[in-house]
């Protein structure tokens, strides 16, 4: 049975399993924090039990009232990186229209970055060195 991301309330779950071990209730607390709006255990254990299932994750409990501490298991950070991975295609794709290049090293700029004009052109930077770097090459 495939584990299907169908909501951000599991994609986001993946995300803080993904940076270290939690309770279950450490997940709701901080998913209710970073996405401002109330979390159920409704949402999280059945996915957790779910996740269980596929070998995605385990648990070890601990002494203190029994509580479970969940973490990605083996498969379960092949699933994430994987995860991360498609959806990271997605934002690209999405932000694509809106990237520039820096004039010097080349790299993408999504937002900020410097703009000079130098021989009547606008040109962008990715930060002050490239722009300094560019007009000490003598490119312009």
């Amino acid at each position: 049975m495939a584990v299907k991301i169908t909501n951000l309330v599991k994609f986001h779950t993946l995300l803080l399993l993904a940076e270290k071990p939690k309770h279950g209730y450490d997940i709701i607390k901080e998913l209710e924090q970073n996405m401002e709006r109330k979390i159920s255990a409704g949402q999280i254990y059945p996915f957790l039990k779910e996740l269980k299932g596929n070998n995605y994750i385990d648990f070890k409990e601990e002494e203190e009232r029994e509580k479970k501490v969940y973490y990605l298991t083996t498969e379960g950070k092949k699933f994430v990186k994987g995860m991360f991975s498609r959806f990271g295609d997605l934002i690209h794709h999405a932000i694509s229209n809106e990237l520039t290049k820096c004039s010097h090293c080349s790299c993408e700029i999504y937002k900020g970055g410097v703009k000079h004009k130098i021989n009547n052109k606008q040109l962008d930077f990715c930060c002050m060195s490239c722009a300094n770097s560019y007009k000490k090459s003598g490119c312009c």
